[in-house]
């Protein structure tokens, strides 16, 4: 529930990413913007996912732990590169 409430919270900030690239692009020299967020947001998902985790357990995830999360913020790849690439 945690990885999917990021997930929702960081689709709804897609136009403020968009946004910050624009603003800082002198910066951040990011040559595809939509690219970018997408892994953001993925990278976003999986940290927050695995840091959850740890936070819960008390210790790392097993491989088999980090592989459920990972496969449940992979199952969310659709809907987040509809919202980043309409």
């Amino acid at each position: 529930m945690l990885i999917e409430h990021t997930i929702n919270g960081a689709i709804a900030t897609i136009p403020s990413y968009f946004e910050e690239i624009k603003k800082n692009k002198e910066i951040l020299k990011i040559s595809e913007p939509q690219e970018f967020v997408f892994g953001l947001i993925i990278g976003l998902a999986l940290g927050i996912g695995s840091a959850a985790f740890t936070a819960i357990k008390q210790e790392m995830p097993t491989p088999e732990e980090q592989e459920k999360i990972r496969d449940l913020v992979y199952s969310k790849i659709p809907q987040i590169r509809e919202e980043i690439f309409k």
